[in-house]
This record gives C-alpha cells, sequence and structure tokens, in this order.
C-alpha cells in the first residue's frame, strides 16, 4: 500500500500540550478517511506537521489537512519552511503554491481582482482606533470584523462596533489583519460550505452560531446542519474556484448573503479545512466524501 500522511497539530491530540475542545473531530474525519484510502490501496498515518520535513521520504504523498494550529505565533514560518523542505521528497497536497497563495488572506483581494464575488474586506498593518473607522466608512457600516491576515477558526477575531472602545490587544488581531463589514446573515440564515474535491462538488452544510455569539465554529458552539444547494448557488461557489490558476485536490467554499441577497465568497480554505464528512452520504469507508478524497489523491499520484 502507499501511504499518506496526514498532517496534524499536536493540540488536536489526546495528551498533547493545550488538547482543543473540539479534537473530537480528528477521530471522526479519520474514521472515515482512513478506510476509503485503503479500499484504495492507500494507507493513511497522522504525523505531526512539524515533523513532516523529517519523515516526508516515508510517504507517497502528504495532506496537512488538521494543521489547526498553523498561525499561531511564530508558527507560520516554521509551517512554510517544513512544507518547503517537505515537497523536495514527496508530493503535497493541496501543492505548496495553493497553501502560499491561502495563508494570507490577500487571496481574497486577488479573487475580487478576478472576479470572484466576494465581501468587502480592508487589509490593515494593525487594528487601530483610526483603521478601523476608515473601515466604518469605507463600507458604510456599524459593525465590522476584524481577523488576523493569517489565521483561521475565529483565532484571534473580533467583532468591533462603531463608537464601542476596541477590545484588549490580546483579544484582538496580533498584527496584519483584515477589516470586513459585519454580516446580519450570520446570524439569520447562518453561513454555507460547499465541499469540492478535485474539482467536483461533494456536500455542503448550513454552520449557524449559538444564540448570542456571530462564531459558527464548533468549539464556539456553533451547530451545523445538512443543506442542499439550489443550483444558482452551486454556480457562485464553483464560481470561485473557476478564478484559481490550477484545481485544488480539496477546497471549502465558505459563503454568506450580503445585504444585496447575494452569496458572497468569506473564505476559501484549501490549507486545513474542516472537511464536514458527516454529511456527506454513507458512514466509514463508504462515505462519499472521503471516497472522492481518496480517489483524487490516488489519480494525483497517477499523473
Amino acid at each position: 500500500m502507499l501511504k499518506i500522511a496526514i498532517l496534524v497539530s499536536a493540540d488536536m491530540l489526546p495528551g498533547g500540550p493545550g488538547l482543543r475542545s473540539d479534537f473530537f473531530e480528528l477521530e471522526e474525519q479519520m474514521g472515515k478517511l482512513t478506510p476509503a484510502f485503503a479500499a484504495l490501496g492507500l494507507q493513511t498515518e497522522l504525523v505531526l506537521w512539524n515533523a513532516a520535513a523529517a519523515r516526508a521520504g516515508e510517504f507517497a504523498a502528504m495532506l496537512p489537512l488538521i494543521v489547526w494550529d498553523y498561525f499561531e505565533g511564530d508558527n507560520p514560518q516554521e509551517f512554510a519552511g517544513q512544507i518547503r523542505q517537505a515537497a523536495q521528497k514527496t508530493r503535497i497536497f493541496n501543492p505548496p503554491e495553493i497553501l502560499r497563495y491561502n495563508s494570507d488572506k490577500s487571496y481574497l483581494d486577488d479573487l475580487a481582482a478576478r472576479g470572484a464575488t466576494v465581501i468587502n474586506a480592508r487589509s490593515v498593518d494593525k487594528v487601530t482606533r483610526d483603521s478601523v473607522n476608515a473601515a466604518y466608512a469605507q463600507f458604510d457600516c456599524e459593525k465590522i470584523v476584524a481577523k488576523p491576515q493569517i489565521g483561521a477558526g475565529a483565532w484571534r477575531q473580533a467583532l468591533l462596533s462603531k463608537g464601542a472602545p476596541l477590545p484588549p490587544g490580546d483579544d484582538l488581531p496580533p498584527g496584519r489583519a483584515i477589516l470586513q463589514p459585519f454580516l446580519p446573515s450570520v446570524l439569520t440564515e447562518g453561513e454555507y460550505s460547499f465541499l469540492y474535491f478535485d474539482g467536483q462538488f461533494s456536500h455542503a452544510v448550513n454552520k449557524r452560531p449559538k444564540d448570542g455569539d456571530y462564531r459558527i465554529q464548533s468549539m464556539y458552539g456553533g451547530r451545523e446542519h445538512p443543506y442542499d444547494p439550489k443550483p444558482e448557488e452551486l454556480a457562485v461557489a464553483k464560481a470561485v474556484l473557476s478564478y484559481l490558476p490550477q484545481v485544488p485536490l480539496y477546497a471549502r467554499v465558505d459563503l454568506l448573503r450580503g445585504l444585496d441577497g447575494q452569496l458572497k465568497l468569506i473564505e476559501l480554505e484549501m490549507i486545513e479545512p474542516y472537511l464536514y464528512l458527516p454529511f456527506a452520504k454513507g458512514e466509514g469507508g463508504d462515505n462519499a466524501g472521503a471516497k472522492k478524497l481518496a480517489a483524487g489523491v490516488l489519480r494525483r499520484l497517477s499523473l
């Protein structure tokens, strides 16, 4: 069997430092991926991402699917170095150039310039009263979401209100950030995630925050529901991928409805997206999403 490494962060492994509250999603996801990959002659193994360079030669490919701390502290530089060195010894999916592109949220500006329908975003060197006030004026809004330029999972993300004092520095992005207008549809309708494997649609979910919050991640009490997208909604998600220079092996297109009633891209996840496999048909190795991803890996290894 060909060995495939699933790169993982230490905070997702029981017994590891700073275990995340959503660590159970690792077992849930691997419970479907492992047998689906095995059915195609692919043996999966969890490997800490900061050991990727040292162990790359043992594997036919590495997938950084569960590197859920790669953006914290000095990790972005180390992660990039690990991927760069590992790529000299094995295949990386998604490829390093996609990972570099997707790691900095300035990709939203690039996609918008290419023609994708994207929620407005303003890049700033630091979240300050002046930079936030400029965003309020630009977007003509009363609330702003501030996100780290390199980050995920609502880490160091803040919801800011016009006229209110800024939160403490530790609750704000640590440096460069993007500012986006807060869209109330996240509270009333929720956010949509469309999962694609090798360019083909797999499944979709609707994610809603718990009462009193706006964050949709499970670690903040967010809830997911199965969703059957309409053709016009699928067209929006597919169009986002069409603006990329190459087709990613896996991608999660996250959409939120704008004030104009149109679905717009809020994030495109191509590094370490949670795949919401429970919302694809089938259990265990018969899970349709896991099978599509496994088939995509095998197909790319044969090229």
